[in-house]
């Protein structure tokens, strides 16, 4: 048995391969569910129930759901041009750390600039973040699978410095915490009695925008010529160190973004707990995705719903919650060997 190349991927057999890798993914985590002596089928049920079966759950995986949204498009934006970006994690906390800064009383201006000032602040700090990686790269051929997973712990080193320094709230009682945000830098609520916010529909608006920017713009097909092959793109004429920076550039905003969505819609301050790690997430949203801005949205809601579903599948069945983190690390694997099997076919001999 050999390996073939595809000559063409049949677009049901693309669509498929996400659905049937969560499949292969709950199938098999169904063992551990089994070992922990819990009823699969009750726990899958209070699984799906705990993320999607009343307003308050549905409400809080949506809300989840909305910086993974963005960091998933960060990560599928720099990975379709082969930029290696491991580093939303730090790119989510600046931005974060910007919108704190910006939206507790530094800025005097009215409700209605306030808040795009300081969103748009947030972003400028994650693209910033980036943009070194990007010239090391582009100049001095600088892995930046290392630059951006070593700048992670810097910025959250120099955020615990902030927080236990110039930008401690007083009244945190002791916490490290900033001085919350005016209230008329808060993004307003979707729902009532939810914590569902505004974020959200800035974030499907991101989506689409990187939709029409990768689909229907030059920049797109550029970026995709440069992650489809540097070097015939070079020889086509396409400036490729350019092209990555740019790349660079757009998707540390988007990850810069979603912290100062989680800032300005949800927590209301910055905390060093302010991320359970949607940066890293954001990796596995946007291979569930295959690097589809649509898809990051789906898988987005996926994530989140299995992190929020597990707590009531643990409370109904006594299931440990670490298995939202098995489900979704599999989830990935599976996704990997489904890719592989949408690009190649077995052949004998």
């Amino acid at each position: 048995m050999r390996l073939e190349p595809r000559a063409s991927v049949p677009l049901t057999l693309g669509l498929l391969a996400p659905v049937g890798a969560v499949a292969a993914a709950l199938a098999i985590c169904a063992a551990l569910v089994a070992w922990s002596g819990a009823s699969i089928p009750r726990a899958y049920a209070l699984l799906a129930e705990g993320a999607l079966g009343s307003r308050l759950a549905l409400t809080e995986t949506l809300t989840r759901a909305t910086p993974l949204i963005l960091t998933g498009l960060a990560a599928a934006v720099a990975f379709r041009a082969r930029f290696w970006n491991i580093g939303a994690e730090g790119q989510l906390y600046l931005g974060a750390l910007v919108a704190a800064w910006l939206g507790g009383g530094l800025l005097d201006l009215p409700g209605w600039t306030l808040v795009p000032t300081v969103l748009i602040a947030g972003a400028l700090a994650g693209s910033l973040l980036l943009a070194g990686p990007a010239v090391l790269k582009t100049r001095f051929g600088v892995d930046e699978v290392v630059t951006t997973l070593l700048l992670n712990f810097v910025v959250l080193l120099f955020v615990s410095m902030m927080l236990e320094g110039p930008m401690k709230d007083p009244m945190g009682m002791g916490w490290p915490q900033s001085a919350p945000v005016l209230p008329e830098a808060e993004l307003p609520r979707l729902a009532e009695r939810t914590r569902l916010h505004a974020g959200l529909i800035l974030a499907l608006l991101a989506a689409a925008a990187v939709w029409v920017m990768t689909a229907r713009t030059v920049w797109g097909y550029e970026a995709r010529a440069v992650g489809g092959n540097p070097r015939a793109a070079a020889f086509a004429g396409i400036p490729v160190a350019w092209v990555m920076v740019r790349t660079a550039l757009i998707s540390g905003a988007l990850a810069g973004l979603a912290g100062a969505v989680e800032v300005t819609g949800l927590k209301g301050y910055l905390t060093l707990d302010l991320s359970p790690g949607f940066g890293y997430g954001g990796i596995v949203v946007a291979m569930l995705a295959q690097l589809h801005p649509a898809g990051a949205v789906a898988a987005a809601v996926f994530v989140a719903g299995i992190f929020v579903g597990s707590d009531a599948m643990s409370r109904g069945v006594a299931v440990p919650t670490y298995i939202a983190d098995v489900i979704v690390a599999v989830s990935l694997i599976c996704m990997l060997v489904a890719t592989l099997l949408v690009r190649f076919r077995l052949r004998k001999g």
